[in-house]
């Protein structure tokens, strides 16, 4: 189960657990309860003083998701389409993870919730600013909540992997990604996909070699679940 940056913590994972109910996915009482907070988040307006094109939060999923991805904040080409991912960083992923957009853009089987919803804007570098940090504390824990059935989860790049797994970063980012295996079963680390990762990979080989392999098999067992998988995950 994933842990939450805001409560005591095992000594390897992050602080805090996610009380996620087991509640059958399609459970229409459930179902109601997701659509109401899911139009309270993008009602959210308690950043827009700070969002240089406005609020807009973009988050997927549906509680029947079964791989959830954790990310940083969309950029400008998602703020304005409003879809997670649909960019080259998007693509990028897609290709780490093999799957095509059909796949990776079904609710039912992803969800995908960034550190911050919204577009934060640029920093003086021309790069995008970190997410916004009152998102994640206000939303994640509720959130996470409504995935019960989630048996793989993704940390895309620096702060999520800071946030979810505060202990873990006592070195460099790098170090943290080679150390992949030492957080399975339930999460998974990756760097961001952007385009500044492109150097980071031609110097760390292993990473295409040896995580991907894994990450594909994981992920495909995670939404291709056999017939006797339970719906809802150990508690």
């Amino acid at each position: 189960m994933l842990r939450q940056a805001s409560r005591p913590m095992p000594a390897s994972h992050a602080k805090g657990s996610v009380d996620r109910s087991c509640r059958e996915p399609g459970d229409p009482h459930a179902e109601l309860a997701f659509d109401r907070f899911i139009a309270e988040i993008r009602a959210c307006t308690l950043c827009a003083p700070d969002l240089p094109l406005g609020p807009r939060p973009v988050l997927r999923g549906r509680p029947s998701a079964r791989l959830l991805i954790i990310s940083q904040a969309p950029g400008t080409r998602v703020h304005e389409t409003g879809l997670s991912f649909n960019d080259r960083s998007g693509d990028r992923l897609r290709a780490w993870l093999a799957l095509d957009r059909e796949t990776f853009y079904d609710e039912t089987r992803i969800a995908i919730a960034p550190m911050g919803f919204c577009y934060p804007g640029r920093d003086g570098k021309g790069g995008d600013l970190p997410p916004r940090r009152e998102c994640a504390p206000r939303w994640h824990a509720r959130l996470l909540a409504f995935f019960p059935a989630v048996e793989l989860t993704l940390l895309v790049g620096s702060y999520a992997i800071s946030h979810y797994l505060p202990g873990a970063r006592a070195g460099s980012m790098t170090e943290v990604i080679a150390r992949w295996r030492e957080f399975l079963p339930e999460i998974f680390v990756l760097p961001h996909p952007s385009w500044r990762t492109t150097r980071w990979l031609r110097d760390n080989s292993w990473f295409e070699r040896e995580a991907l392999p894994e990450l594909r098999a994981r992920v495909a067992v995670a939404i291709n679940p056999s017939p006797r998988s339970a719906p809802c995950p150990r508690r």
